[in-house]
């Protein structure tokens, strides 16, 4: 059975999770992070989306990002795909990076 679509609104705020592999590090230096961050930042730049906070754990992340006209999974797939494979090359090594697909909760907003 096909797994169900992710639920897009243009506008909306989404707290994003995303967690390494067998709860492994996906974070090993600071090079790493700093890589992840400018990949975040041009991903943004290109969807018009707006990130308003992140942490960085070793071997998970959250992400709060407003979302544009662009669905979030545009930004999340160019993200955790070159991430991904930087870190496997860089560290030597192959297969999955991620647990799975990254979660993205859809946030209330209040004025």
């Amino acid at each position: 059975m096909p797994r169900q679509g992710r639920i897009n609104i243009e506008a909306g705020i989404y707290h994003v999770i995303q967690r390494g592999i067998e709860r492994r590090e996906i974070f090993l230096d600071d090079f790493d992070r700093k890589g992840f961050i400018k990949r975040l930042a041009e991903g943004l730049k290109q969807t018009g989306h707006k990130c308003y906070g992140w942490v960085i754990m070793p071997n998970h992340f959250h992400l709060v990002i407003r979302t544009s006209a662009t669905p979030l999974s545009d930004l999340m797939r160019k993200l955790l795909t070159g991430y991904a494979l930087y870190f496997n090359k860089k560290h030597k090594r192959s297969g999955y990076l991620y647990q799975g697909r990254y979660k993205s909760i859809l946030c209330k907003e209040e004025s």
